[in-house]
Parts: C-alpha cells; sequence; structure tokens
C-alpha cells in the first residue's frame, strides 16, 4: 500500500476505561494504534473483540486496542449504557463514545466491525472490514515494530488502559433463565461465566455451576434447556447450555455438577458444511439460546444468522433455517433469513423467535418461518398497536404463554411486550427495566425477567399493561449515496503479510448481491467469483439496502504446513440514490481504498 494517509484525530462523547483521561493520538505517537469500530448489539463485533484478546496481550508494549463505539440503535447512543456493555463483554482497552458516528464518517466505515490500523508516526496503514483478521494483523504488527523499531519511532511501554473498579451483586448481567422440577431457578451468569441455581425467588444462590473464569468451562453462557426427561436419561446430563463465546454447547448434570462437552470443535464457524456433521467437530457460532422443538434441540446460532438442530442421543448437529444472510425474508424454511437470532420459546405448534438485529418477533409452523412484528435490519422503535406497525428495538428472549400469546423481553427498550396473535397486536407489559433479556414463566404462573444490566431476576406484577406510541426509529447509521444508472460495486481485499489467494479448493474468491427491495437493482444481482461487479441501479427507486456478502480464501506463503484462512462479511449498506451520486461503491474487505 502506497497511500500516506494521515489518520483523523479522535473525538468523540467521552471515555472508558481511561481514568478519566480523554487519549489523542497526538499523545499515542510511537505506538501502533489498532480502532476497532463495533456496536455492542452487534454479534460479528462480540466476536471481534474475543478475536483482538489474544493480541492485546502478545503486543501490549507496543500496541494500543481502542474501541470506538459507534451506535446503530438508539439505546445505543446511551453512554450509561455503553459503560455497562465495555463490563459486560470485558473490554480490557480503552473505548470512546462516538454517539454521532462522527469518527465513523472520518474514518469512511460501512460495516460493524471495521478495524483500521495507525502506525507510529500517525498514518493510517490499513483498513479491513468483518472478523477473522486476527492472524493477519499479527503479522501486520510484527511488521509495524520491525520497521519502527529500526527507525526509532515506536515506544514501547504501558498502555493507557485503566481498569474500572469491580462490581459486588448476586448475578453479574444474568442472560436466560429456567424453572428445574423442584421450583428452583437456574440462570446463566454470564459475566460471571457460570451457571447459577436459586431459590425459587431468585435471591438466593444455592449452587454455583463453572469456577466462574472466562474459559473455565464457560465464556460468557446464555441460552439453557431442560431436556424433556426420558432424553436426559438417555444421553446422561439434564440441561443444555449454550456457551456463546467458547462457541459451544455443553451438558450439566444438575446432581454430580457434572458438565459434558456436547457440541462444537470450539473453533468459530468460518464455512457452511453441507448436511449432518458430528457434533463435536462442527463449527459454530456464538449460539444464544436453544429451545426443545420438532423432536430435537434448536439453537439459535446467532453469530450467522441460522437456527440449527442438535440430536443429543446421536450426537450430530446440522442447519434448521438461514443461509447466513444477514436480513428479514420469510418462507419455507431452510432458505430464509435472519439476523442475529436470540431467543427461542416453543408454544403449541409453534417456534417462536426473538430476531434481534431486526427488532421482530418470528415464529416457525409448519416448516414455514413466518414474521408477527418486525420491518427489516433498520427500523426499530417503541410503538403499540397493529402488528404491522409495532415496533421493537433489539429483543433478545421470548417466552411463550399458554393462552398463545407471547411475551417479548424488549432489550433495548427496557421493557416487557406482549403480542397476542388472536387480536394481532402488540402492547407494552411493563418498561422502565434494565436490559431485560429473557422471560420466564413458571410452572405455578408467575412471570420473572431476567433484567441483565440490572443484576437480578424480577417479579413482573400481575395485570401490568401500558399502551405505548413511543418513537419510530430509523438506524442513525450515516447511509452511502450512490448514483442511478450504472454503478461499479469494489470490494477491495488485500492478502494479509505472509499470505495469498488460495484457490486449492475452488475460486479464491466470491460476492453475493441483492438489494431491498429487490427493485433497487435493474442487474448485477447475483454470485460471482469476481469482487468487482457493475450493477444498474434503478433511478425509479429513491432509497434502499445493499445486501453485499464477500469473501476471500488465503493461505501462508513458504510454509511447510500452510495454514489457511478464510475472510468474510455481510455487508447491509444503506444507499441513497442520487442523480449525481458516486458511480462507485467501494467496500473493504481488507487493505485501504486508494481510488
Amino acid at each position: 500500500m502506497t497511500a500516506r494517509v494521515r489518520a483523523p484525530e479522535l473525538r468523540g462523547h467521552g471515555w472508558l476505561n481511561t481514568g478519566g483521561k480523554d487519549l489523542t493520538l497526538s499523545g499515542l505517537r510511537g505506538k501502533i494504534v489498532l480502532l476497532d469500530f463495533w456496536t455492542y448489539g452487534c454479534i460479528n463485533c462480540l466476536h471481534v473483540l474475543d478475536e483482538l484478546r489474544p493480541l492485546e496481550q502478545k503486543y501490549g508494549d507496543a500496541l494500543v486496542i481502542i474501541g470506538v463505539h459507534s451506535p446503530k440503535f438508539v439505546h445505543e447512543q446511551n453512554h450509561e449504557a455503553l459503560a455497562a456493555a465495555v463490563e459486560r463483554y470485558g473490554v480490557r482497552h480503552p473505548v470512546i463514545d462516538d454517539a454521532d458516528m462522527h469518527l465513523w464518517r472520518q474514518y469512511a466505515a460501512k460495516a460493524w466491525p471495521t478495524l483500521a490500523v495507525i502506525d507510529p508516526t500517525g498514518y493510517l496503514v490499513a483498513s479491513m472490514a468483518g472478523e477473522g483478521h486476527a492472524e493477519g494483523l499479527s503479522r501486520l504488527v510484527d511488521e509495524l515494530i520491525a520497521k519502527h523499531a529500526a527507525d526509532g519511532t515506536l515506544h514501547r511501554g504501558n498502555g493507557p488502559y485503566v481498569p474500572p473498579a469491580p462490581a459486588d451483586t448476586l448475578l453479574r448481567f444474568p442472560g436466560k433463565a429456567v424453572e428445574l422440577p423442584g421450583g428452583n431457578l437456574l440462570v446463566s451468569d454470564s459475566a460471571r461465566h457460570s451457571i447459577v441455581e436459586l431459590t425459587p425467588d431468585g435471591e438466593t444462590i444455592v449452587r454455583r455451576y463453572g469456577s466462574g473464569e472466562r474459559g473455565a468451562p464457560f465464556s460468557e453462557p446464555q441460552g439453557l434447556l431442560l431436556l424433556p426427561p426420558a432424553v436426559a436419561a438417555e444421553v446422561g446430563y439434564d440441561v443444555v447450555v449454550a456457551d456463546t463465546v467458547n462457541h459451544q454447547l455443553r451438558g450439566l448434570t444438575l446432581g454430580s455438577g457434572e458438565i459434558t462437552l456436547v457440541a462444537g470443535s470450539g473453533r468459530p464457524w468460518r464455512s457452511a458444511v453441507e448436511g449432518t456433521q458430528p457434533a463435536l467437530a462442527a463449527d459454530l457460532s456464538s449460539p444464544w439460546d436453544v429451545a426443545w422443538y420438532d423432536g430435537k434441540v434448536i439453537v439459535a446460532m446467532a453469530g450467522i444468522h441460522e437456527l440449527w438442530w442438535f440430536d443429543p442421543t446421536a450426537g450430530t448437529v446440522g442447519v434448521y433455517a438461514g443461509t447466513t444472510v444477514e436480513s428479514l425474508r420469510d418462507g419455507p424454511i431452510p432458505d430464509v433469513w435472519m439476523a442475529q437470532p436470540s431467543g427461542l420459546s416453543v408454544g403449541g405448534d409453534r417456534l417462536w423467535i426473538a430476531d434481534s438485529e431486526t427488532s421482530a418477533l418470528r415464529y416457525i409452523e409448519a416448516g414455514v418461518l413466518h414474521t408477527a412484528v418486525g420491518q427489516g435490519l433498520f427500523d426499530f422503535g417503541h410503538v403499540d398497536g397493529p402488528a404491522k406497525e409495532a415496533l421493537f428495538q433489539h429483543p433478545l428472549g421470548v417466552a411463550a404463554l399458554p393462552d398463545g400469546s407471547v411475551l417479548v423481553a424488549d432489550t433495548y427498550n427496557g421493557a416487557v411486550r406482549r403480542y397476542d396473535p388472536a387480536t394481532d397486536s402488540v402492547s407494552t407489559v411493563d418498561s422502565g427495566l434494565a436490559e431485560p433479556s429473557d422471560v420466564l414463566v413458571t410452572a405455578s404462573g408467575e412471570v420473572f425477567v431476567v433484567e441483565s444490566a440490572g443484576h437480578r431476576l424480577t417479579r413482573l406484577a400481575p395485570g401490568i399493561v401500558k399502551t405505548v406510541t413511543g418513537e419510530r426509529h430509523k438506524t442513525e447509521r450515516p447511509p452511502s449515496e450512490i448514483a442511478s444508472g450504472p454503478l461499479t460495486l469494489d470490494v477491495i481485499f488485500t492478502p494479509a503479510p505472509g499470505q495469498k489467494l488460495d484457490a486449492q479448493f475452488g475460486p479464491s474468491t466470491r460476492l453475493e448481491v441483492s438489494a431491498a427491495p429487490p427493485e433497487l437493482l435493474l442487474e448485477g444481482a447475483g454470485v460471482t467469483t469476481d469482487l468487482s461487479r457493475p450493477l444498474v441501479i434503478n433511478p425509479a427507486v429513491p432509497k434502499g439496502i445493499l445486501q453485499v456478502i464477500a469473501q476471500a480464501a488465503t493461505c501462508d506463503v513458504d510454509e511447510e504446513f500452510p495454514a489457511c484462512h478464510l475472510t468474510r462479511q455481510d455487508w447491509g449498506v444503506p444507499v441513497v440514490v442520487t442523480p449525481d451520486g458516486p458511480s462507485r461503491l467501494p467496500l473493504i474487505l481488507r487493505g485501504m481504498d486508494e481510488g
């Protein structure tokens, strides 16, 4: 890369993890700086946080990682909510609050997550979108360290991270809850990396499963499923746990406390595998919830926008619904689109789904996916009334009720909402809650809300119903202007240092393009192996979303046993069509756009 671009200065709405100090790039001169543009409701951004942890440990005296939080949802603009998320996800580097998306625009980001690398002299040297860049980043940092150490421009030493004071609460960011046969409650204590059994009132710990340390054996667990007794007796464990950040499922035996790995290789998913797989060999991606439906365990695979099935008796897994495209499309499964499914509940013949990134309530019945409430990736709010007009904001939990209606943990609205299929309408049951992430209806009819950011379970008072006609929102993400008529889509990809494009298993690159509404694209939709493609934009459609999925396969150069890598990113690019807009849309998978 030959372009020399001075990195824009860091300006935002406050800092976290710095001990109250504002950081500047000039003050960080001499360090390699890695900016991580993220938003905490984005599962791919959470994946990148975990990919960056080893880099923080390996290069801590030369590399400074700074999280730039550029929010998608209105709730994510709240500084206190951001501070809670930084603790929840164990972020161990400084974070700047980019609430107005100023830095997002300055660095020309077009996707969550986006990474930007700044050298010790203050120049931008690389940019990349999506996840899976850890190996390439490590190689790049090695090159920069060698060069700037030789030039005398690298200054080693402690970074600016200052840890916050530890908190002391019964639970810490609990995720999901189920009722046990004796009436006790089982809760995923996510930020403490364990499963906790509580008394029926939810206020006293009976037992903790797991060490409480990240990865031993749990890492930010979420969903819990009490298996049917006959199945539990056959497989030898009682509860299936979605061990989210480990990308695995674990079995928990309540009597002995034994914890067993039952699915997941521990490697994050990178590419599709057709058909049935041995459960322990399969690569999963942030399993967020689990439910018993259609005679098997259904897994909300939030990281790749799919539902999977797991057969605990046979020890096998496979795709149940979804294509990895992050969007909203109904129809017969599996050929449907979802966006970070995060909550599951079974009511009668229906599997209800909290589809968080489309702020939607959806359900599967008789092999067909339907949307009850929700309008798309960038439409959200707090609006009650007819389902076609109602809006949620990033819901994470759902609970089917005996009368056929559904309670929804409307997380970013801080509310519990109710969808009634009989009237096809939505009402607000309670509000003012701290990021509710699940709803539990007990055998006796009591309703508990997992108030995640409140670090507690809260009993829902019976009979409360509020009607809310709140605001309707669109995402704050700035749209890209494009020209009507001919448009060139360029996905820019440069292999990481020490790697080359690899075609030993087929074409090394793949590009898939679609649009919402479909009429936005007159030409250019479909799949090709070229990362540059001519499109034709319909002048009669003023705005929409270009859905772009790009991937590139690389392998190490000059290695006896070369490691191979797959880089993949899914962009949902909001666009505005203008007569004098640019006739080229560049998207950076890895590299720098010099055009």
